[in-house]
């Protein structure tokens, strides 16, 4: 399917359908819907039930088609955590001390839930995309409400909720910056915010192991697990998009870093985890090349 089929009829649809669950009939626009969400658990919940909608209406439930209009309130999050710049985030402590361990939970926690905005931002925001597309993204969303889950239930173990500590913006501001092209957003968001994660997965296992906390290790394990078919899914859509449009991933790739100013990435890189995850010789070589 070609990436803008000029045969496609676009249909907007205004921001009050789009909130209301009974009237948003589609994938997208009920992943718009659960956006618009507030409460990280109605959040997680509405995520949930998303699948129903295509498992009863099939591909045409999708509503690939549909150009809907962004309202008011992208993204909803709860009024805490408070939002700072980050180098105003609390910075934790000893990961001997359970106040430690909260802070590094809470922020992993504000990365899953932001992570659930991302995949739902993706899956209603771009349209006439194959319908293969919003089942991928859909699937990201889902596994995101689960860490966030497993991640927040944990803290509270610890004596603390999401929203006890602040934290920063720089996952959505990157979305806000991308949200007018598909392919920058696959190139900057899972190909470059998302697999930071992969690098930083086992080292934060290792320290949270090494503390006692085999529990909040074990977490670690499943997002890893996760993450490495998230960042796939953002490669081969980067790449699909790049292909549509004939242009040169590698030197692409670079272009739109430079242009939507991305974090220069600093090793120590996964590079298995990220093989895993589609990066191939040639972006691998560049990436480490151009370290910051």
């Amino acid at each position: 399917m070609p990436a803008h089929p000029a045969s496609q009829v676009a249909l907007t649809v205004t921001s009050s359908s789009a909130t209301s669950p009974d009237a948003s009939p589609t994938l997208r626009e009920g992943a718009l819907h659960a956006l618009l969400l507030d409460d990280p658990a109605q959040k997680v919940l509405a995520t949930g039930g998303l699948r129903a909608r295509v498992e009863q209406g099939g591909e045409g439930a999708i509503g690939q088609g549909a150009v809907l209009a962004a309202p008011q309130g992208v993204p909803g999050r709860p009024a805490r955590p408070l939002l700072v710049p980050p180098q105003k985030v609390e910075r934790r402590g000893s990961l001997q001390s359970t106040a430690g361990r909260a802070v590094l939970i809470h922020a992993l926690a504000h990365i899953e839930f932001n992570a659930i905005n991302l995949a739902l931002d993706a899956v209603w925001r771009f349209a006439a995309m194959p319908a293969q597309f919003y089942l991928d993204w859909l699937q990201v969303a889902e596994e995101e409400a689960l860490h966030y889950s497993l991640l927040a239930a944990h803290l509270e173990k610890l004596g603390y909720r999401y929203g006890d500590f602040p934290a920063h913006d720089s996952l959505w501001e990157m979305a806000d910056r991308t949200a007018g092209d598909p392919l920058a957003r696959m190139a900057l968001v899972p190909r470059t915010l998302e697999a930071r994660g992969l690098d930083a997965c086992p080292v934060v296992r290792t320290r949270l192991a090494d503390a006692g906390d085999a529990e909040a290790a074990a977490i670690i394990d499943i997002i890893l697990r996760d993450e490495v078919g998230h960042v796939a899914i953002g490669n081969h859509w980067y790449r699909w998009l790049c292909e549509q449009r004939g242009l040169d991933p590698v030197k692409t790739y670079a272009s739109l870093s430079e242009q939507y100013r991305a974090p220069r990435l600093r090793p120590p890189f996964n590079l298995e985890a990220r093989r895993r995850a589609g990066f191939d010789e040639e972006e691998l070589a560049w990436l480490e090349g151009s370290a910051g």
